[in-house]
């Protein structure tokens, strides 16, 4: 069932495409009557690992529904559904963590499956990725770094060195993803200008490749599970170091010095996938705060009554609406493969930024209920929120993409309209 219509049904206006409206249904149902009971049987939130069959039950039962894997293609197990359709169906996953780990298209490995699908051998995406779709082991991506700034792509510092009919990998990543029990990584090591006398020399973008890393190789070492503010996620978020990690060859995945190109592709479709989720969170925050302001009383009227929380509402409900029609519109041209940088930099700025509105707006009207851990998610959302303008791509740094693109129109004679959404 490949499915890659737009949402872009007549003229300007947008609706649900008629063959995704059963899957979304049948998603909607598996979330309310799935996902989200079954939260209440996790053991610790911030550690789904330790209750891992509950996501395993949830698997099963995305597979007996028919939605299992729906971003994935159907030769490799999944239904095919192209990047418009996964847009809507991950804002419906973010209102739980179990939606979209149940439907197994959650980071780290959505991510992974999708570079293996674009730059792997058949050798390759027969060994990794096929057990990735069918969910029987997980992997991680590991690029950032704990001793440069990360931003930059071009200071990465860890090496693979070519030794005969082997990669040797040295150095040290930072903030890996789903670590902690992976069975592969997908490292970004320096390949190129490694003879360069000048040790601080920095990068260019075609020294760096992507190689493919059992997690049990000798040499690979997880050296601790750093606490941090937010979600942990399946994994951690852990600190790895290589000590002569020794690969065949053959884990080169793209060709050597592909490894930024790839990324960014990559990258493109996650940060994606960042900010629909994020929208379903943000969704839930409000649906759960409305709820809350017609269940209480502040000075003997009902919270709902008061003018400054209604504008609390409005606020969060515009934020919402411009980051769908965001998402929708980059994921309908990243689906067409027009060109799509400048919109993907926007979106993963305004959403990480909505986001984080939207849910301290939230903490303000629960009050001190919204800062308990205990008794409500919004604390915990809230801290995710502050964490989402940073990892893929700190705000700052989209930004500067975002202003490049406008000078060089400007550079060029010509209006920036282009630059800022308009529709040509």
């Amino acid at each position: 069932m490949t499915v890659q219509s737009s949402p872009m049904i007549e003229g300007l206006g947008f609706s649900v495409p008629p063959e995704l409206r059963g899957v979304l249904d049948e998603i909607r149902a598996f979330v309310a009557e799935d996902a989200i009971p079954a939260e209440a049987e996790l053991a610790d939130p911030d550690d789904i690992l330790a209750s891992w069959h509950v996501v395993e039950r949830l698997r099963d039962r995305a597979r007996e529904r028919g939605i299992y894997a729906p971003g994935q293609p159907e030769e490799w197990g999944g239904l095919g559904i192209g990047v418009v359709g996964m847009s809507l169906i991950s804002q419906e996953c973010g209102v739980s963590p179990l939606a979209s780990l149940g439907l197994n298209a959650m980071a780290p490995d959505e991510g992974n499956m999708h570079t293996l699908l674009l730059a792997g051998t058949d050798a390759q995406k027969e060994r990794w990725l096929r057990p990735l779709v069918e969910g029987t082991i997980r992997s991680c991506f590991a690029m950032t770094e704990p001793d440069v700034a990360s931003s930059d792509p071009t200071n990465l510092a860890a090496t693979a060195v070519r030794d005969g009919d082997e990669w040797v990998l040295n150095g040290r990543k930072w903030f890996i993803t789903g670590a902690i029990g992976a069975t592969i990584a997908i490292v970004v090591a320096k390949t190129g200008g490694l003879d360069d006398p000048d040790p601080d020399r920095r990068g260019s973008h075609r020294d760096y490749s992507l190689i493919l890393v059992p997690c049990d190789t000798p040499g690979w070492e997880i050296v601790r599970d750093p606490e941090i503010t937010g979600a942990h996620m399946v994994g951690g978020h852990a600190e790895i170091r290589m000590t002569d990690v020794r690969v065949p060859v053959e884990n080169l995945l793209g060709g050597e010095g592909e490894g930024f190109v790839i990324s960014q592709k990559r990258l493109a479709g996650g940060r994606l996938a960042h900010a629909m989720r994020w929208i379903g969170v943000s969704q839930r925050a409000l649906d759960l705060t409305a709820a809350r302001l017609k269940e209480r009383q502040a000075f003997g009227v009902d919270l709902a009554k008061h003018q400054a929380l209604q504008f609390f509402i409005a606020d969060s409900a515009i934020d919402l609406y411009a980051s769908r029609m965001m998402v929708l519109n980059a994921a309908w041209k990243v689906e067409h493969d027009l060109p799509h940088r400048q919109e993907i930099a926007m979106v993963k700025t305004f959403v990480a930024e909505a986001f984080g509105r939207i849910l301290d707006r939230c903490v303000q009207i629960y009050g001190s209920h919204g800062i308990s851990t205990e008794d409500f998610p919004i604390a915990r959302w809230y801290a995710d929120s502050r964490a989402a303008r940073i990892y893929d791509g700190a705000s700052e740094v989209h930004r500067m993409t975002i202003a490049r693109t406008l000078l060089k129109l400007a550079d060029d004679g010509g209006s920036t309209a282009s630059g800022c959404g308009a529709i040509e």
